[in-house]
């Protein structure tokens, strides 16, 4: 039995997360942590990650960027596997989750859904054929008007992705409002949407001369993010230190 902590269990992913561990056999949510509480729950809510007397074999993350902090600190100094999903990290962030990964398991991901991870690979085998062969590329997400920041993580991550099989010779534009220039061929535009209930969709856009090729996923409900999560927190449960991503969950 994966005895897991769900750390934000009292915003959307974690009341989303909490209804499908009722459907596992294997799964077990032993305390929740939110700074806002919680009742009604069928296990222990704290404010802090420190008042947690429960023991635990991982924790699953689905709170703030400002929470992040603590999370990291804790779950290296207790050795506790963490499953981090919050998106919108600072570098000095990234940089204290590279850190704590020398101390415990560390499952960072921008997207815990296994098409987005799909899609991750396929654009990139998209670049090597259509950017070599002097196609544009553009990345669109939207989501909902209630999310924070902007560009997404999975937005970034798709960049990250491209940039990566190109040889990281591409640089992000974000804003083009006050360039009064043609189209840089060497940069990669990213747009945000935000509006209504968008759950999330991201289209990677390859512009040719006379031709677009576009690769699209679009999230329907946020479940599909939640099966993500418990399936990498079964994963990671019991794994020694080391940073993991959803591609090593695919392989199993």
């Amino acid at each position: 039995m994966v005895r897991m902590i769900m750390h934000g269990c009292c915003g959307a992913m974690g009341r989303t997360i909490t209804e499908l561990v009722k459907e596992q056999e294997d799964v077990v949510i032993v305390a929740g942590v939110d700074l806002c509480g919680g009742k009604g729950q069928a296990y222990p809510v704290y404010k802090t990650l420190e008042e947690v007397r429960e023991e635990a074999d991982v924790v699953v993350d689905f709170a703030a960027a400002a929470a992040v902090d603590c999370l990291l600190d804790y779950c290296g100094a207790k050795k506790l596997p963490v499953v981090l999903c919050t998106t919108g990290l600072s570098k000095e962030q990234l940089e204290k989750v590279s850190k704590a990964a020398k101390d415990t398991a560390v499952l960072r991901s921008a997207n815990m859904s296994l098409g987005v991870n799909l899609l991750l690979a396929l654009v990139q085998e998209a670049a090597r054929t259509l950017a070599a062969a002097g196609f544009d590329m553009e990345i669109v997400e939207k989501h909902h008007n209630q999310k924070k920041d902007a560009p997404s993580g999975t937005a970034l991550a798709l960049a990250d992705s491209i940039n990566e099989a190109m040889g990281s010779c591409y640089h992000y534009a974000y804003d083009r409002s006050q360039r009064h220039e043609k189209r840089d061929g060497k940069e990669i535009g990213i747009s945000a949407v935000r509006g209504g209930s968008i759950v999330g969709e991201h289209d990677v856009i390859f512009a040719g001369k006379d031709e677009v090729v576009t690769l699209s996923h679009t999230a329907y409900s946020k479940a599909i993010f939640g099966k993500g999560a418990i399936e990498a927190a079964r994963f990671l449960a019991g794994k020694g230190p080391g940073l993991y991503t959803m591609a090593d969950v695919i392989k199993g």
